[in-house]
């Protein structure tokens, strides 16, 4: 056994990594370590950070990959708490603030259930934003990226190089790009008889 009183058995090890990516609800993240911890990996909001519980075996990599993958799946829990129209509204606010020098400035934000081929859309004449019901549920950096990029048509109509440079800024965008593909491509999946759920 280790003389180090830090690396005995049963002796949670920690580290602290680096805040979340923006789009987190925590500050911070603490990864707790466990030599008693085999195969269980979990994580839950503790104040202003995540605290993610690992197997002390774990290389740094997998840390990371689950670091990664817990935040998801915190994020996709968190989000199933559906915000309203005002809670909608008042994020546009925070997002236009963070990350377009609250230029962006809608007259209203509201979820509708008449877009079943678009995530989100924008009337800028009007300074309305309207995002599709099935973002509800989904993880908040996409309902983030989606509301962003309507406050952005706001500023810049079309999707000329412009607009994209207002995206820019905001780190979760290839990410939720990539989510809102997967979700398009898996609705295009042809239906298998006696698939789980049937």
């Amino acid at each position: 056994m280790s003389a180090d009183p830090l690396h005995r058995a049963g002796t949670p090890q920690r580290s602290t990594t680096s805040p979340p990516q923006s789009g987190s609800k925590a500050s911070a993240i603490e990864v707790r370590r466990s030599a008693r911890r085999r195969r269980t990996v979990s994580a839950y909001r503790e104040g202003d950070r995540t605290v993610v519980l690992i197997p002390a075996r774990m290389s740094e990599a997998e840390e990371q990959r689950w670091v990664n993958v817990m935040l998801d799946k915190l994020a996709a829990q968190e989000s199933k708490q559906v915000l309203g129209d005002a809670e909608l509204a008042e994020r546009a606010e925070q997002l236009s603030a963070q990350y377009l020098d609250a230029r962006a400035r809608p007259s209203s934000v509201r979820w509708v259930t008449n877009q079943n081929t678009r995530w989100g859309s924008c009337t800028p004449a009007e300074g309305s934003i309207r995002l599709s019901h099935r973002l509800q549920g989904m993880p908040e950096y996409v309902v983030d990226y989606v509301l962003l990029h309507e406050l952005a048509h706001l500023l810049v109509p079309g999707h000329g190089p412009r607009f994209w440079r207002l995206l820019d800024p905001y780190p979760r965008t290839e990410r939720a790009k990539g989510y809102l593909e997967g979700v398009v491509a898996a609705e295009r999946l042809p239906h298998v008889p006696g698939a789980r759920g049937e």
